[in-house]
């Protein structure tokens, strides 16, 4: 096997902790001596061992002159956990290959800085590209302290998500749905707005066999949600936060004997500001969100530059219909210079649907 072999190992060790260990990066490790592997583990949750120390750990060879692959340079400091780098050293490896480095201020190149004065080789870049990847969100969440935010919606393919009655399930097919329950458990939060919990009444949980279900947010600037609502019903079980611009009052305490949180996000234009719900949010440790809004929110969030990648689901069907609604609407834009600009496409079928990802080119932080 070539280093990019063991490499892609990590990267599938890593990808077992997906929806367990946010807000900390996925992290996959493999050990290997005399060219085969010996050990191999990753972050199993949030503040439980880091992959390379669970790898190590658990392993029942003599790991002096063995190598290590690990998808992300390993920490240097204590946090909840003791630094990767003091187990590496004690453990007599001799060689590191590191997939990408982490943007982390504590770590930053200091990781590969120490086990270098300590005599370990570090390689770095293998599958550089694959490993970014898997820690968008991270990566995201570290540099701006915002959530990552994911616009999901599915649509027929004359970009309807609703019948002109508003009729929408079930647009896509089963595999698909499927899918978003994935999406559901890898998020750590499902936004969604007033309208849709009115019109849907939605549940927004996670129906994945040992699936972890993501904090649920509610923009709601005037505090429309019926106490009704499943999503207020269910918030004693599931942590439910209301972002509204009008947090006091017995309205708000409502909500909140019922289990919710209301946090309160001041209004711009009438509406609840998503920058600053974004500020709040990523303040609280939620490091990303699946918007499955309506029109109207969607329209919103890319107006707010909050998204950062869109997923849409298409069908092959057509539902037609001036009055059907679509994925996005709102205002609009004036001109189609004034779009908002998508780039860096993938598209992969999933039963009888396709799944198109953009990243959102105007949204990001660097355009």
């Amino acid at each position: 096997m070539q280093a990019e072999d063991y490499m892609r190992e990590a990267i599938r060790e890593a990808k077992k902790g997906e929806g367990y260990v946010n807000p900390n990066p996925m992290v996959g490790a493999v050990l290997v001596k005399d060219g085969r592997i010996v050990g191999r583990d990753y972050h199993h949750k949030y503040g439980a061992y880091h992959a390379e120390r669970n790898a190590i750990l658990n392993c029942k060879e003599d790991l002096h002159g063995a190598e290590l692959y690990v998808t992300l340079e390993p920490c240097c400091h204590y946090g909840k956990t003791p630094p990767c780098t003091e187990i590496i050293i004690e453990s007599g490896i001799r060689r590191v290959t590191i997939g990408s480095m982490d943007p982390n201020p504590l770590v930053a190149g200091k990781g590969a800085k120490i086990l270098r004065q300590h005599g370990i080789e570090v390689v770095t870049g293998i599958l550089e590209a694959e490993c970014l990847e898997l820690n968008q969100v991270f990566f995201h969440y570290i540099l701006y302290k915002t959530p990552y935010v994911v616009m999901k919606y599915a649509m027929t393919a004359d970009g309807k998500i609703a019948t002109r009655t508003g009729a929408s399930r079930w647009i896509t097919g089963e595999a698909a749905r499927e899918r978003v329950q994935r999406s559901r458990h890898k998020y750590m939060g499902i936004m969604a707005g007033v309208q849709t919990v009115l019109a849907d009444n939605p549940r927004l949980t996670c129906r994945m066999e040992g699936g972890r279900n993501p904090i649920r947010i509610i923009c709601d600037t005037h505090l429309r949600t019926p106490l009704t609502a499943e999503v207020v019903q269910t918030a004693g079980e599931i942590r439910t936060i209301i972002a509204a611009s009008e947090a006091d009052g017995p309205r708000a305490e409502a909500f909140r004997r019922a289990g919710c949180e209301v946090l309160f996000v001041p209004a711009e234009e009438g509406h609840i500001s998503l920058r600053i719900l974004m500020e709040k949010l990523g303040a609280m440790g939620i490091d990303s969100i699946l918007l499955e809004g309506g029109g109207e929110l969607n329209y919103s969030a890319l107006k707010s530059g909050i998204v950062q990648k869109v997923e849409a689901y298409i069908a092959p069907k057509l539902f037609g219909g001036q009055a059907a609604k679509t994925p996005v609407s709102g205002e609009g834009v004036a001109l189609p210079d004034q779009a908002f600009a998508l780039h860096s496409p993938k598209i992969r079928q999933i039963g009888q649907d396709i799944l198109v990802e953009w990243e959102v080119k105007s949204c990001l932080p660097e355009s």
